[in-house]
């Protein structure tokens, strides 16, 4: 399951509604070996395109090494669908490289103003497999 705070899941949302029609991109890191997440870290996406994402290589450089330094790693890499369900894309499955991230979907295929519908799916991709996980939004983690 992974549990976010509320504060996470809407600067996501945010993100992907404000990046609309083009598909956004980001992560949040947290601190190494406890898969809590806490830093988010909105990413442009360098394809700029609804229907891709793609990270900047450099963008990525930076954004490991400031982890590394940080001794956090990624717990969740996000991601919108601008006109499709919230399910990852055999191109989504491919691109997971990270085995013990949450890969979190928004579309906002309904649309994009603060009441419009949504969804927020949680995966596990790993080895090319797709698992749908619950998601638990929390007001703070506790410590």
């Amino acid at each position: 399951m992974l549990t976010i705070t509320r504060e996470l899941h809407d600067a996501i949302v945010a993100h992907a509604r404000a990046d609309h029609p083009d598909e956004a991109c980001g992560v949040i890191a947290g601190p190494a070996g406890t898969g809590r997440p806490e830093r988010f870290i909105p990413m442009l996406n360098a394809a700029r395109s609804p229907t891709f994402y793609e990270f900047d290589s450099g963008d990525l450089l930076k954004l490991y090494r400031d982890m590394d330094d940080r001794d956090e790693e990624p717990v969740v890499v996000y991601h919108s669908h601008t006109a499709t369900e919230a399910y990852p894309s055999r191109t989504d499955v491919s691109l997971a490289s990270e085995p013990h991230a949450h890969y979190v979907l928004v579309s906002t295929a309904e649309g994009t103003g603060p009441d419009d519908p949504f969804q927020f799916r949680s995966y596990r991709i790993v080895d090319g497999e797709i698992t749908e996980e619950d998601v638990q939004v929390v007001e703070a983690h506790q410590p």
